[in-house]
């Protein structure tokens, strides 16, 4: 098969989106007989794969810098995008398109000018996306929904990320819904504590992480608010986040001195996806405060991996995967969430009881072969219904045919 796959982000950064593609494209490169051409936007890191070649958009200097979400630098990378899909498929001819977030519509495009039939690789709901980012333009929700339902139900198979947006996917006339659940990449969960993040910091206290951007839909502000609260009944730990750009860091660290707990936390900026066990080992209770999105974050798979106690906010994001047995699942309110903060922080049986629980959760259904299995499961399908609709194997049709 030959295969577009448009990825409407830089690529690769060590994010959720990116880190999904490329567990897709690990996986179509073990399929036999499959080329696959990446097209994504020109900030973001080389990979090499077998049978793999990345397409670039052009490196503009307005079109640096680009965050997660919608913005006008997305908007001018996605038209260089449509522009050069739109040459790369009349040469080409491809048999599919996989395309993830707002590049499903040029994937619809694509399908309705060369025949060529896509796969919707689902992250988000994108309707929900923009109206949660810019609030006001809630007025076009109905438009937005037509749109995403349109994707959807042109689309020959959609790839959902959770079991939300498969309910979404069904709801929107989906002819094939196959599930893609995120999954745990750490290379050594068993690895131990060595005590350095502690000393860097020059603490002892219990360590409280948090890795990831620091967007608001991340609930940065319920954890500082929380953990304010949190500190009033117990000095026994320090908060630690991992990620976030400079002005982010900035933004949050006057908030921190605004609450009174500077002192207690500690942003230390991005660090090597590479190292993700190795900071995860160094703490003691791992936290996720989403406030928003129906999707769930894939820091919660490696979290639990690594035997941690997790600690999430009892939101739909989180509590459609995780069982309340496997993490402390708690209101996302800075009362109740600081509650579970001093609750993990004082008992020692509770956290490695939950510890234990996460870390057998993921390596059932959340590792790389289940990840592969299903991907597989899904091509197989693809390609049985491309054979079946074309028994000679031809390739699309060009404009006109």
């Amino acid at each position: 098969m030959k295969i577009l796959v448009l990825a409407p982000h830089p690529f690769f950064q060590n994010r959720g989106t990116p880190i999904d593609v490329l567990l897709v494209l690990r996986g179509l490169a073990e399929r036999d007989g499959t080329e696959v051409d990446l097209l994504t936007y020109n900030e973001g890191s080389d990979v090499s794969l077998p049978n793999l070649s990345i397409h670039r958009t052009p490196n503009l200097r307005i079109t640096r810098h680009i965050r997660p979400g919608f913005s006008l630098k997305k908007i001018i990378c996605d038209f260089f995008m449509l522009v050069q899909a739109w040459r790369m498929v009349g040469k080409r001819r491809y048999d599919l398109i996989h395309a993830g977030e707002e590049a499903v519509f040029i994937a619809m495009l694509m399908k309705f000018l060369y025949g060529v039939p896509y796969a919707y690789d689902l992250d988000s709901s994108i309707a929900q996306q923009m109206i949660e980012k810019i609030p006001q333009l809630s007025i076009f929700a109905r438009l937005f929904n037509w749109w995403e339902k349109m994707a959807i139900g042109n689309s020959l198979i959609n790839l959902p990320v959770c079991n939300a947006l498969a309910d979404l996917c069904d709801r929107n006339g989906s002819q094939k819904t196959v599930v893609i659940h995120d999954i745990s990449q750490l290379k050594n969960p068993d690895l131990p504590n060595s005590g350095r993040l502690k000393k860097e910091l020059g603490i002892n206290n219990l360590i409280l992480l948090y890795i990831g951007n620091l967007e608001v839909y991340q609930g940065i502000d319920l954890l500082l608010e929380s953990f304010k609260l949190a500190c009033a009944t117990t000095d026994k730990v320090d908060l630690v986040i991992i990620g976030g750009t400079q002005e982010d860091i900035k933004h949050y660290g006057e908030k921190a001195r605004r609450l009174g707990i500077e002192t207690k936390t500690h942003f230390i900026g991005p660090r090597p996806f590479e190292e993700l066990d190795e900071y995860l080992a160094e703490a003691d209770i791992l936290v996720a405060p989403r406030i928003k999105g129906i999707n769930t974050p894939m820091k919660v798979f490696p979290y639990l991996h690594s035997g941690k106690p997790v600690l999430l906010t009892d939101l739909y994001t989180h509590s459609q995967v995780i069982p309340k047995d496997v993490a402390c699942l708690a209101p996302a309110d800075p009362v109740n969430f600081s509650k579970e903060i001093v609750k993990l922080s004082e008992d020692e049986q509770l956290r490695a009881r939950l510890g234990q629980k996460g870390k057998s959760f993921v390596e059932k259904e959340h590792t790389y072969v289940a990840h592969q299995r299903r991907l597989h499961g899904a091509y197989d399908w693809i390609e049985q219904k491309i054979k079946k609709k074309d028994p000679l194997g031809r390739s699309g049709k060009g404009v006109g045919e």
